[in-house]
């Protein structure tokens, strides 16, 4: 079992805003993270690599293989390959994807979807001819208007009750005034 490889990070990194963390070999004439004095962080070295077998996999074990379109699936071996969708693959396609590794019991690394699975499926047909997108939109502008109006009811009632509870507070308030002059 190896132990956890240390957090290498560039000299200095911790001390200014302008270095940023990203490994560079150290190469000062007085570098102590290149002399490696104890108490500093340590230099990548050989030594830290990990095994052979296990060198550009994924933690779980499994090499990934980038996935463009379903047909990539039928090459992959689910016991020792893991499939990773490529960035440029959209909703429809991924979603195909994701149904094929399903069967074929393959493992996909990235399976998010940028929009829910219901959205996808209760997604509405679109109108096909202008009657119909021109009673749509209506519909739509009169269910907002109806949310409008009754929000700006609401909003008149609160702040006529704003005003009503704050009377008696300010004149209670003159009274003690009044009260402490006299």
């Amino acid at each position: 079992m190896s132990y956890p490889r240390p957090r290498f990070r560039r000299e200095e990194s911790w001390r200014y805003k302008r270095v940023k963390e990203a490994w560079r070999s150290p190469r000062g004439k007085t570098s102590r993270i290149r002399r490696s004095k104890n108490g500093w962080p340590p230099v990548v070295k050989i030594g830290y690599s990990r095994p052979k077998a296990r060198r550009g996999k994924h933690p779980s074990g499994l090499s990934e293989v980038i996935v463009h379109r379903p047909k990539d699936l039928e090459k992959l071996d689910p016991q020792k390959q893991a499939a990773r969708i490529a960035h440029t693959v959209g909703e429809n396609k991924r979603v195909q994807i994701l149904e094929d590794a399903k069967k074929a019991n393959i493992t996909v690394l990235n399976p998010g979807l940028k929009k829910s699975e219901k959205a996808i499926a209760e997604a509405p047909a679109e109108p096909s001819t202008e009657k119909e997108t021109a009673t749509a939109v209506e519909e739509t502008t009169s269910a907002t208007e109806r949310e409008e109006t009754t929000k700006t009811a609401e909003n008149t009632e609160e702040t006529e009750a704003e005003t009503t509870e704050e009377k008696p507070n300010k004149q209670s308030a003159e009274n003690k005034k009044e009260e402490s002059s006299e």
